[in-house]
């Protein structure tokens, strides 16, 4: 394992890989701790933040080019772009139930599932944790 290619590639890159490794810390946490008080309703905007600077980050970035410059992968991040906001709305007016399952998928769908993509060989991912 090493970050030399994470460490050399653009800072958009560089920027979308660490709010992304937050926002997996930051979701895991808010998974483990009490739902509902202070530090869930404080890790949960720094949540929020970190997923609404991976997503819109991530529009910048196109290393995988399927349609013009956008890939598969960029469909996730308007998806999160739209849930997240949407999520929060529905903490906000107290459906819990719509708010859990929101964040749940969204944690699933947008780190999940990309970063398992993130491990595909040719991936900057892939040489950080299997080497070049």
């Amino acid at each position: 394992m090493t970050l030399e290619p994470l460490l050399r590639a653009s800072p958009a890159i560089q920027i979308h890989a660490g709010l992304a490794f937050a926002a997996i810390g930051l979701g895991l946490a808010q998974f483990a701790l009490p739902k509902g008080v202070g530090p869930h309703r404080a890790l949960g905007w720094a949540w929020v933040l970190a997923m609404i600077g991976v997503a819109g980050g991530s529009l910048f970035i196109h290393t995988l080019r399927v349609w013009g410059p956008w890939s598969p992968i960029h469909l996730l991040s308007l998806f999160t772009l739209v849930m997240v906001p949407l999520a929060v709305l529905a903490a906000r007016r107290g459906e819990v139930p719509r708010h859990r399952s929101a964040m749940i998928w969204i944690y699933a769908l947008a780190l999940g599932v990309t970063g398992l993509f993130t491990l595909w060989p040719g991936r900057i991912m892939h040489a950080v944790v299997f080497g070049p």
